[in-house]
């Protein structure tokens, strides 16, 4: 600090600040929303200082300065989450005759209130799910009171069903021999599964759909959000997805099937809940095959991955894509997988 001009010293102040907000970022994964509720919302920022940190280590590098010894040290303790957020390999695929396609989508209630110009979100939809030829498809805000019907597949909560929470679906064109819900508390929000019989294999897949925060992410109405709202709300909402997480992880405990993970989750992969899902003994699908960010939610600020597809480790992914198509907030995802 000592050599630096003021204008440096303050930059490097701000560099510290970054790199420490960097460093609790990393932390917070392994504590409980519910103990820092609030601070745990440094979760979804993770992205933007990670870009930042390095902005900063180019900028001293660029000045043949030591100040690039603190932005380099965080980025190194940290690789895993860079790695996390892209994948500079090209997407993995593999071609097998006992692959199994598995897409996951939030559909945003098929345009129901109209977000989209569009009139044809819905067909365009149902095409484009047709064009796939999925073996498994899970949808989030789903309607199932107006529900779509796809020729070759069994389902389960695809119809209104008054005894499950309604939102989700999931489509399967092997023979479903259980279905339930998990029926998350005090929410629309929910998690359905399913058992499917492949061969002489029984797979359990998990559709889930945690808490969301309500915040809408145009720029227009992020302005006018105080920012001690917003970190409450979003806090609140980690809270409860914790709760949903617990749910779901008891229910799956049960279980001696190998499972298959999909979802929106509502919050990224540098989270506690992500590490709670994802666990030791599932495999996500994106850090095996896939590439670049991985992005699933058009958010416009930085890139967010919040929909995912998690397999046990029984399986090898063999491919992973992420579809850029404008036909909801979110876009599709599919992993290939391969059970051993």
């Amino acid at each position: 600090m000592k050599n630096l001009k003021l204008g440096g010293k303050f930059i490097f102040v701000i560099n510290s600040l970054v790199a420490f907000l960097l460093l609790v970022s990393y932390i917070l994964a392994y504590i409980p929303p519910k103990k820092f509720a609030t601070l745990s919302v440094l979760s979804l920022s993770v992205p933007l200082l990670i870009l930042l940190n390095i902005i900063f280590f180019i900028y001293w590098l660029l000045r043949v300065k030591k100040q690039l010894l603190l932005s380099l040290l965080v980025l190194v303790l940290g690789w895993s989450y860079i790695s996390t957020m892209y994948k500079f390999s090209s997407s993995k695929k593999i071609e097998d005759t006992n692959n199994i396609s598995v897409m996951s989508y939030n559909v945003r209630l098929f345009n129901m209130f109209s977000w989209l110009p569009s009139k044809t979100v819905k067909e365009d939809i149902v095409e484009f799910i047709y064009s796939e030829n999925l073996d498994i498809l899970s949808m989030q805000e789903y309607r199932t009171a107006d529900p779509i019907k796809l020729d070759g597949y069994y389902s389960f909560n695809a119809t209104l069903n008054n005894t499950v929470k309604r939102g989700q679906a999931i489509f399967s064109k092997f023979p479903i021999v259980n279905s339930g819900s998990l029926e998350f508390p005090n929410t629309f929000n929910n998690g359905i599964f399913v058992d499917i019989v492949k061969h002489k294999d029984t797979i359990r897949i998990y559709n889930l759909h945690l808490q969301s925060s309500g915040i809408k992410t145009d720029v227009k109405t992020l302005k006018k959000e105080t920012s001690g709202h917003l970190f409450k709300q979003v806090g609140a909402t980690f809270k409860a997805q914790q709760e949903q997480v617990e749910l779901f992880l008891k229910h799956k405990s049960k279980c001696n099937y190998k499972s298959i993970v999909t979802g929106d989750f509502n919050n990224t992969a540098y989270s506690y809940i992500y590490k709670k899902v994802k666990g030791d003994d599932l495999l996500d699908s994106f850090e095996e095959a896939g590439n670049g960010f991985g992005r699933t939610y058009n958010f416009k600020f930085f890139p967010l991955r919040i929909d995912f597809i998690l397999s046990d480790k029984a399986f090898t992914v063999n491919g992973f894509k992420t579809y850029d198509i404008k036909l909801s907030d979110h876009y599709p995802i599919k992993a290939t997988l391969k059970l051993h």
